[in-house]
């Protein structure tokens, strides 16, 4: 499966929460260039994802629901340290924007992204967006957990 995504900064002046949001915690078990491996505990939930190397806004990503037990014991393994951040989702222009608050050492840093079905989609941009960092590698979240947005 290929996930196609664009990130941006989000103005906090003009973007507010509409809900509670969800809480995340995930840690890298590989910030390898060519493969990512990423647990993740989201709500009551757990995932392994395994993210291929990015190119351009394209790259391969294969995510499986695992249990919630193994999922915290994998975190133990990760390397640096786990990133933890609350997601709200808001649909604009048809699109739905996962919006992502980070906190501890990336605090300070909101990201929203959105998915699309091909990397030419036009996309229609909410006015709280601001500056896009679709190909900053710094804003990838492996690269976070290894140099946090506080230390930049």
């Amino acid at each position: 499966m290929l996930e196609i995504e664009r990130k941006f900064l989000v103005d906090t002046d003009k973007w507010m929460p509409q809900s509670e949001g969800e809480k995340i915690t995930q840690g890298y078990l590989s910030t390898d260039k060519k493969r990512v491996v990423r647990v993740r505990t989201k709500g009551e939930k757990a995932f392994l994802t395994i993210k291929g190397e990015t190119k351009g806004i394209t790259r391969p990503e294969f995510e499986y629901e695992i249990p919630v037990r193994d999922a915290l014991q994998m975190l133990t393994l990760c390397k640096e340290f786990v990133i933890e951040k609350r997601r709200y989702t808001e649909v604009f222009s048809d699109k739905t924007w996962e919006i992502d608050v980070f906190e501890n050492l990336n605090k300070g840093l909101v990201i929203a992204e959105v998915e699309l079905e091909d990397e030419n989609e036009n996309v229609e941009l909410p006015g709280w967006i601001t500056q896009e960092v679709s190909l900053d590698k710094r804003y990838f979240n492996a690269f976070l957990s290894k140099s946090p947005y506080t230390k930049w």
